[in-house]
């Protein structure tokens, strides 16, 4: 591991799964991560992308942001200020993750993501089972990919993701893409 966050991330998806009574079997069974590689993370052997890390923490009934705030030790404060907030960086993509909101636990969380030119990142259905999420673009051009649906998304948009579905966040342009998420761990679904 080359930074302190990934080494903390380590310990954390680790401690994570034990206070679940989780083997890193069952881990592995809910998340769809092989046991190998659960275990080559939690020993910090390999650097999670954010794929791997969104499908570990959905199948913990963790939001990535919650994750890392454990990772970072910020869990529990209600003011984050701008100089704190983590940022990760997905060492397959480049694409780039700022949780904004204080990590206190409350019903609503904020996170800006900077997708690098050319980037495409995939999660899985998994990913989202507990989440209501809503992007808004900021700046340039994202093509998000939920289930066969495609949104081509330009600076000011602002979309309402549907129940539960793979998706892919793509840039296809020729400068970054910058947008917010909007995550609340309430579901509008009724039938989730």
């Amino acid at each position: 591991m080359s930074d302190p966050l990934s080494a903390s991330l380590a310990a954390t998806v680790h401690a994570a799964r034990l206070a679940r009574n989780l083997s890193a079997g069952a881990l592995a069974e809910r998340s769809g991560v092989s046991r190998a590689m659960i275990g080559k993370i939690e020993r910090g052997a390999a650097q999670p992308t954010a794929a791997l890390l969104g499908r570990l923490s959905g199948a913990l009934g963790l939001t990535l942001s919650e994750l890392i705030a454990r990772a970072e030790g910020t869990e529990g404060d209600r003011l984050m200020r701008a100089a704190d907030q983590p940022t990760w960086t997905d060492p397959d993509s480049g694409y780039r993750r700022r949780a904004v909101s204080p990590p206190a636990g409350g019903p609503l969380e904020l996170v800006e993501v900077e997708l690098p030119p050319g980037a495409e990142v995939r999660y899985g259905a998994e990913a989202y089972v507990f989440k209501y999420q809503q992007l808004w673009i900021l700046r340039g051009h994202l093509r998000f990919q939920e289930g066969e649906v495609v949104h081509e998304l330009e600076a000011g948009d602002c979309l309402q993701l549907g129940p539960p579905a793979p998706t892919s966040f793509g840039n296809p342009a020729t400068e970054p893409c910058r947008y917010l998420v909007a995550l609340a761990k309430r579901s509008p679904w009724p039938d989730l």
